[in-house]
């Protein structure tokens, strides 16, 4: 079986599972979706729903984000870990947003990349979920798993991002990243994870490929 009919049939797979798909940071615009997902690096996606209620309670727009003190915003986001970094750039991206962007998140890649704590993966993450824009954010599940099925060589995650875009449909992305995501934590763990039980490993893993 081909790379591409694997890719095929654990597509199919993830559809049966997750016709729907949530969204794991909550949010209410573009800004507090860049500030959650910044504050999710090396976080958890639950402790940050947490958190953000207080940090958009103070402000929720670059223009109230710049008017508060960066020790308050790192006081209310310690929870989250690395504090002083990202308070740091959640006070200035806020600021850049507002010399340059009018005061709204770009809706290009290039743009958001260049903001204070904004890596490609974040960006990645608003343009999809903010403004539906195809992209196909690559985080540590689906980075193992790409690896897992055999769909990557597990170099690393620019090369399982771009592996990844080839082998499923544009207008999948944005829902399929969710899928695996979702699929990683219920079925395909990192650590106990038991391949011939799991609905994917099982029939199309690395593992059963190369017994």
């Amino acid at each position: 079986m081909s790379k591409q009919e694997v890719a095929n049939k654990i597509h199919k797979i993830l559809e049966e599972y997750y016709p729907e798909v949530p969204i794991f940071l909550d949010h209410k615009d573009p800004y507090t979706l860049l500030i959650a997902v910044l504050l999710s690096a090396q976080c958890t996606d639950a402790r940050v729903n947490k958190t953000t209620p207080a940090l958009f309670a103070l402000a929720d727009t670059p223009q109230k984000m710049v008017n508060q003190d960066v020790d308050k915003i790192r006081e209310i986001i310690r929870p989250c870990g690395l504090s002083p970094r990202k308070s740091k750039a959640i006070a200035g991206l806020s600021q850049i947003l507002l010399d340059k962007h009018g005061g709204e998140v770009p809706a290009n890649l290039e743009d958001l990349e260049a903001l204070p704590g904004v890596g490609h993966k974040t960006a990645s993450v608003v343009m999809a979920q903010a403004f539906g824009i195809p992209a196909f954010p690559v985080d540590t599940h689906i980075h193992r798993l790409a690896y897992r099925w055999k769909l990557s060589t597990g170099k690393n995650v620019e090369k399982t991002e771009k592996d990844l875009k080839k082998l499923f449909p544009k207008e999948a992305w944005n829902k399929l990243h969710l899928q695996i995501i979702i699929f990683g934590r219920e079925h395909c763990p990192a650590r106990g994870h038991d391949p011939h039980s799991c609905p994917i490993c099982s029939k199309y893993g690395r593992a059963t490929l190369f017994k």
